[in-house]
């Protein structure tokens, strides 16, 4: 019987039964929790990024560039004194952007004064463009459109002009051109001076 009660000891230590028993659970007292503010933050301004430089349109002296080439063209073989010129405006056909309406109005001023050329009015370019069906802006982007227009004006002469080239370093191309027959009586070309 000792080696059972020795056993069953054994057997009660080894599973645990021995252990103190376990102590009632205490109520936890309730927490409180506090309210977090948040930090205050100052607003900041927005970030801007720069605006970007627009590409900077080169002042170009058109005056002077064009005033050789008209001297040239006033003493043309084959051009009639007291005739009418349509004076086209001049097209960019560089790589870039030109102020051609100035280039135009230089042409203009150069023309104003001479003997050779009465120049057509700009009203009544601007009549005979609507009598074509062209806007008042159209700048006649062809030799053929140039030459209808001259027609309707009773122009003997139309005056084709372009630029073109790389635009820092620009050439001025003109051509005379009869009416009646297509032919170009008169071209000259130059660089155009800043």
């Amino acid at each position: 019987m000792k080696k059972y009660l020795f056993v069953a000891l054994a057997a009660l230590m080894l599973t645990g039964c021995l252990s103190r028993p376990p102590e009632p659970e205490q109520p936890q007292p309730p927490v409180t929790v506090e309210p977090v503010t948040p930090p205050v933050v100052e607003p900041q301004p927005p970030v801007t990024e720069p605006v970007p430089q627009p590409p900077k349109i080169q002042q170009l002296d058109w005056l002077s560039s064009v005033q050789p080439l008209v001297n040239q063209m006033l003493k043309a073989d084959g051009v009639n004194p007291g005739s009418v010129l349509l004076l086209d405006s001049v097209k960019n056909n560089t790589n870039g952007a030109l102020q051609t309406a100035k280039a135009t109005s230089a042409l203009h001023k150069a023309l104003a004064s001479n003997q050779t050329f009465s120049i057509v009015p700009e009203a009544q370019l601007a009549t005979a463009k609507q009598t074509l069906g062209l806007s008042a802006d159209d700048s006649l982007g062809s030799r053929s459109k140039a030459i209808g227009l001259a027609r309707i004006v009773s122009a003997q002469y139309v005056l084709y002009s372009d630029v073109s080239g790389d635009v820092k370093s620009p050439t001025l191309d003109m051509q005379l051109m009869l009416v009646q027959t297509g032919e170009i009586v008169w071209s000259g070309n130059g660089a155009v001076t800043h």
